[in-house]
């Protein structure tokens, strides 16, 4: 149980890490305001190759993919050495490291209610780590089938929100890539031969390509959620997203568990967790991360990005 939840947070930290070293490397090559600019002018404006390019090359930006890597590994290695509940609510909690970070490395001011959410986030966690039973064993093969087929099937659901919405796009998108990315959490707990290692079971084993399809799948739905709309919304909808469904189905399909007479203790600690980073989300620290991180990258997916202010509201409105 202890080496699980040093995992999970591990990847938290290093997903956080990632996350302010890229928008660091975005901030060393990029002209944020003149971006903008040309994106009200035209909707079909975009950063240029060029400034993609300057941005994925700088030193921060590449030591941050590495920590994107180790939050990865992180991810798939908690999830199947804690209950789901548990190793998805502390990678979610990645929120409160990237506050912290962006307040030490850019600068950013944290006000009292971000200050109050991270404390709130840090001792559910306890709480729920107190509280956590063993990670269930449990897994029949129709699940390995389900993971494969569930993950492609959001993905387009996804895509699909993207080209319908005409609002509330960024959180609708944000909720399914975390719902993704949960189904990449459980792929990792089913996954047959990892433990003992056997390439023939892992490489025949749907779940293996279901975990991949999602893990990219994911990423880009996320990364267009920033690109369409509000980033607290999608920041604050990958929260949920990325916790409440994956600990349901390690729960109810899985087995996981929590100790005796601590169930209502961990329900409580869950709720608390799931709302404290959906405040974090809104945090003007990871709203700046969060945008510098695709500031530079290709514009969204059928909708040109808009610019927010904290709160979502398009700021641009009236211009």
């Amino acid at each position: 149980m202890t080496a699980g939840i040093v995992v999970a947070v591990v990847g938290a930290f290093a997903f956080a890490a990632a996350a302010v070293l890229q928008a660091l490397g975005a901030e060393q090559v990029s002209q944020r305001a003149a971006i903008r600019e040309e994106r009200r002018k035209s909707a079909k404006a975009h950063p240029s190759l060029r400034s993609t390019v300057a941005t994925m090359l700088t030193l921060p930006f590449l030591i941050g993919f590495i920590f994107d890597i180790i939050g990865f590994v992180a991810t798939l290695a908690s999830a199947r050495m804690i209950p789901l509940f548990l190793s998805q609510t502390i990678i979610s909690s990645r929120l409160v490291a990237t506050a912290f970070l962006a307040m030490v490395v850019l600068k950013i001011v944290l006000i009292l209610r971000d200050w109050i959410a991270g404390a709130v986030v840090v001792v559910a966690l306890v709480l729920l780590a107190v509280a956590a039973g063993s990670e269930g064993t449990d897994n029949e093969r129709w699940m390995h089938w389900v993971v494969l087929v569930s993950g492609p099937l959001l993905i387009g659901l996804g895509l699909l929100c993207m080209r319908l919405l005409h609002s509330h796009i960024a959180s609708a998108t944000g909720l399914i890539a975390g719902v993704v990315f949960g189904v990449m959490a459980v792929s990792s707990r089913i996954l047959d031969g990892v433990d003992p290692l056997s390439v023939t079971e892992l490489f025949t084993d749907p779940a293996l390509y279901a975990l991949i399809i999602s893990g990219i799948g994911g990423f880009y739905l996320f990364t267009v959620a920033l690109q369409t709309g509000s980033v607290n919304g999608a920041a604050a909808a990958l929260v949920v997203g990325q916790t409440v469904v994956p600990g349901a189905v390690g729960i109810i399909f899985l087995g996981d568990t929590t100790r005796a007479g601590w169930g209502p203790v961990a329900i409580v600690a869950f709720v608390a967790a799931v709302v404290g980073g959906v405040v974090l989300a809104s945090s003007s620290a990871v709203t700046a991360v969060e945008r510098a991180d695709v500031t530079n990258m290709p514009t969204g997916y059928g909708h040109a990005p808009r610019d927010t202010d904290i709160t979502g509201e398009d700021i641009t409105a009236g211009r």
